[in-house]
Formats: C-alpha cells, sequence, structure tokens
C-alpha cells in the first residue's frame, strides 16, 4: 500500500486498509497525520501550524464531542417519536436508523483516511460531482447545522419561559440564547471546548434522568386534565396516518443527523485511526440512553407528553429539569454554531497563510462567521417556532441527504472498482449500501411532503405560533 494518498482507493483494497486502521499498523502519511517539514507541522487541510498559532490537530477525546453531537435536542423528541408510532414500532426505528447511520459515521471515517484533504462533505461533494457537487452538499451540510443551531435556539427559549414563567418576551430569551452560544462558539478548535462537551452532556443526562425519575413517582403528567377522569394510553403498536408517522421516523433521523460534523472531528483528531472506535462506543452509548429514556417516558406518560419532552413533568419538576438542561443545550448549540461557522472560515481561507496564523484578518473572518451564521439560525428559530414541526423538517430534508445518501455514494465510489469486487463480502456490502441509499431518498421525499403538510395544519389550527412572537412558548405545544 504504497503511496496510499496518491492513487484513487479504486486501485487499492479498502477493506484491508479498514483492517489496519482497527490494528493499528497504519503509517502516519496513511492515517491523515500531519507531516514534519522543517520542524513544522504541516497538514493536508490547515498547511502549515506553528506556535503562534491555533492548533487544530490536536483533539483527543473525540467519543464525547460526537456524543454531545448527537444527544441533545433529538433525545426531547424521542418520547413523542414513540406516542405516534407506538413502542415496539418505535425501538425497532430507533435500532435500524442507529445501524444505517452508524454505517454513515464509520464511512466518514474511512474516507478521510483515504483522502486526507477532505475536511467536510462539501470538499467530498466536489470530489465525487465537481463544482456543482460542492457547492449543493456544502450549502445542505451548513444549512443543516444552521437549522438545528436555531431549534437550540428555540429550546432555550423554551428553557427560559418555563424557569422565569415568562418573564419577558419569547424573543428576548432567544436572543439571549444566541449571545450565549455565540460567545462560546468563537472558541477556535475543537481541542479547547471539549470540556464544555462534557459538561453539556452530563447537563443533558441529568436533566432526562430527572424526568424519568419524578415521572415515575408523579400522580400524573403536566399535560394531563387537571380535573375529571383521565389515564395514560400506551400501546404496543400504534396505527398512525402515514403522515404521522414518516413525521415520528423524521425526528428520530434528527436525533441522530450529527453525522455531517464527523468530518470535523476526525479532521482535527490527533489519532486519527481511533476514530472508529470512538463511533462504535459512541453510537452503542447514544442508541442504548434513546431507547431507555423514549421507552421510559412514554410508558409513564402516554399520550401527555410535551414537546420539548423536559416539560412532561409537573410544574416545579419542569422548572428543574430546563434548569439542569440549559448548559447542554448552549453546548450543543455551540458545537453546531462552531461547526457551521468553521466551515465558511475554511472555504474562505483555505490555502492562505491566514487559515491557521493568528492575523487580523483571521480573526475578522472568523467572528464574522460566528456572526453570521447565528443571526440566520435565530432567524430560521422564530420562522418556525414549533420544535417538533421544526425537528421533522430538517431531518426529512437535510438530514437523510447529509447522513444517509451521501454517506452510502460516497463508500460505493471509493470501493466500485475494489480488488477484492466479485466477492460475496463486496456483493453484500454492496447491495446493502445502495438500500440504505434508496431508503434515504424515500424518507427524504415523503418525509418533507409530510413537514410541509403538518406545518401548514398547525398553522390552520393555530398552534404555530406568528414569527418573531413574544408569546409564551413553555406550553408543551
Amino acid at each position: 500500500m504504497s503511496n496510499l494518498h496518491d492513487r484513487h482507493l479504486s486501485d487499492r483494497d479498502s477493506y484491508s486498509l479498514a483492517d489496519r486502521v482497527e490494528a493499528g499498523k497504519l503509517s502516519d502519511a496513511e492515517i491523515g497525520k500531519p507531516a514534519l517539514e522543517n520542524g513544522k507541522v504541516v497538514d493536508a487541510v490547515w498547511g502549515t501550524i506553528e506556535g503562534d498559532g491555533p492548533n487544530y490537530r490536536s483533539l483527543v477525546k473525540a467519543t464525547v464531542l460526537q456524543l454531545k453531537t448527537q444527544v441533545g435536542l433529538g433525545i426531547l423528541g424521542l418520547p413523542t417519536a414513540f406516542n405516534i408510532l407506538g413502542l415496539v414500532p418505535g425501538i425497532i426505528v430507533i435500532v435500524a436508523v442507529a445501524l444505517i447511520v452508524g454505517w454513515s459515521d464509520y464511512v466518514v471515517g474511512i474516507f478521510k483516511l483515504n483522502h486526507p484533504e477532505v475536511y467536510t462533505v462539501a470538499d467530498v461533494g466536489f470530489m465525487l460531482f465537481g463544482v456543482w457537487g460542492r457547492e449543493i452538499l456544502g450549502f445542505a451540510f451548513w444549512l443543516q447545522i444552521v437549522a438545528v443551531t436555531g431549534a437550540s435556539f428555540l429550546s432555550m427559549s423554551v428553557a427560559f419561559n418555563t424557569i422565569t414563567e415568562h418573564a419577558t418576551c419569547t424573543v428576548v430569551w432567544a436572543i439571549l440564547a444566541m449571545v450565549i452560544i455565540a460567545a462560546l462558539a468563537s472558541i477556535q478548535t475543537l481541542s479547547r471546548i471539549s470540556w464544555l462537551g462534557w459538561m453539556g452532556l452530563a447537563s443533558i443526562m441529568s436533566s432526562v434522568i430527572t424526568l424519568m425519575v419524578a415521572l415515575g413517582a408523579a400522580d400524573k403528567p403536566s399535560l394531563a386534565p387537571a380535573t375529571g377522569d383521565w389515564a395514560i394510553e400506551t400501546t404496543i403498536a400504534a396505527t398512525p396516518s402515514f403522515i404521522d408517522a414518516i413525521n415520528a421516523v423524521c425526528i428520530i433521523i434528527f436525533s441522530y443527523a450529527g453525522t455531517p460534523n464527523y468530518f470535523s472531528i476526525v479532521g482535527e483528531m490527533k489519532e486519527p485511526r481511533d476514530f472508529t472506535k470512538s463511533v462504535i462506543v459512541g453510537q452503542t452509548l447514544m442508541t442504548t440512553v434513546y431507547l431507555i429514556v423514549a421507552a421510559v417516558v412514554y410508558h409513564y406518560a402516554g399520550q401527555y407528553i410535551a414537546s420539548p419532552a423536559l416539560g412532561t413533568a409537573g410544574h416545579t419538576i419542569k422548572k428543574v429539569c430546563y434548569g439542569l438542561a440549559l448548559p447542554g443545550l448552549a453546548a450543543g448549540g455551540l458545537i453546531l454554531v462552531h461547526t457551521a461557522a468553521k466551515y465558511v472560515f475554511v472555504r474562505v481561507l483555505r490555502k492562505s497563510i491566514h487559515l491557521s496564523k493568528n492575523t487580523p484578518v483571521h480573526y475578522l473572518v472568523w467572528y464574522a462567521c460566528i456572526a453570521v451564521t447565528s443571526i440566520l439560525a435565530f432567524i430560521i428559530a422564530e420562522a418556525i417556532p414549533v420544535f417538533n414541526d421544526l425537528l421533522s423538517l430538517v431531518g426529512a430534508l437535510l438530514g437523510t441527504l447529509i447522513c444517509i445518501q451521501t454517506e452510502t455514494y460516497m463508500w460505493v465510489w471509493d470501493n466500485w472498482r475494489a480488488p477484492n469486487r466479485g466477492s460475496i463480502k463486496w456483493y453484500c456490502l454492496m447491495a446493502m449500501n445502495v438500500v440504505f441509499h434508496f431508503i434515504g431518498w424515500f424518507i427524504l421525499v415523503s418525509g418533507t411532503y409530510a413537514a410541509i403538510v403538518t406545518i401548514n395544519d398547525d398553522s390552520k389550527n393555530g398552534n404555530l405560533s406568528k414569527p418573531f412572537s413574544c408569546a409564551d412558548n413553555s406550553g408543551g405545544s
């Protein structure tokens, strides 16, 4: 495998590469580690990394960023998905999505090892489809992250309204969330914000654990009728309409839609060979947590699940849950803003001395990227101010394209003329990727249609607040 990166993967064995990654037998050049030239670190993306600039190849603990990228807003919508689908279908869909997206996550790492010059999905688009591919996939990637950031602002405004009992206009709370997240996201390297990932993960987990315990001990969920007879209704398998079912699937896809961020994570890892291990650990832990939280909350709340789910318990517990979750919501938002801004930052300054040097141009472009990303996310949050509607739309329209179709096509492109072509293993993996690819397209088309229909119905029924409304959004709607 000499000159590993000087020739297309179609002329080499991708499976032996994967085996060597796991065995730790790849050379530094083969795993995309920065080379040393005249005592200076040179990276395929960042160029020369010197002592007077930020070290963009210093990330060690990747698993925590992967978990925080995923475990956040999505987990707050999963109980609603169970309420729509029923317990058993909900579990099946979560496991299926975990396997499909887990494969995509793995492909991201292997593709990066094969092509160290790749930093984002836009670079993949250029490699696979040329200039138009770069612009289309790059825009979809950036828009997805910005939209999810908007959902972070929206959830934080719900939290602030819940804790303060709507002490001021909701738009003010959304602006406050934007300022907090933008300030934290301006930290330049992922290694410096990894500790915030730990804090955010602990925050979200403590809030959902508190919610589960409180629901188990409470007399009734907060949305249950205050007077009269009521009963929690749960089903093994529900019979939702197609629109409701596909929206629930898209909410679950949203909870796993952090795959595009993995390009940035592996691109800043000090040891890229460890990426596959971190994906396996992260995906296993994440899916376990998702199944437990969704099943427990659905069991104790049934049809009385709020959106986001943290509002499901009683009045006081709701405040406690949101108070515990606030740091986690902020941490998730800052990673998203950081990733989206850095995509634009690298596009603007790539192959420039300003990319990895602390020059005035470096700082001006970086802070401008943070500001623009945050403002646009704020606008999206205020334009679609219903949590589940926003989650399902983002999951369908952008989540599948960037988290399923792109990665499956990457694998096919890299392995079409692999040396083991024609073997049983090759045919099985090729068939699996093709099936995953078309599943993604089906969900994209049907899910986007379902999300638009739902948003339109909510607007007609008065369930969708007006854009930039000061109205309280903490009522569980």
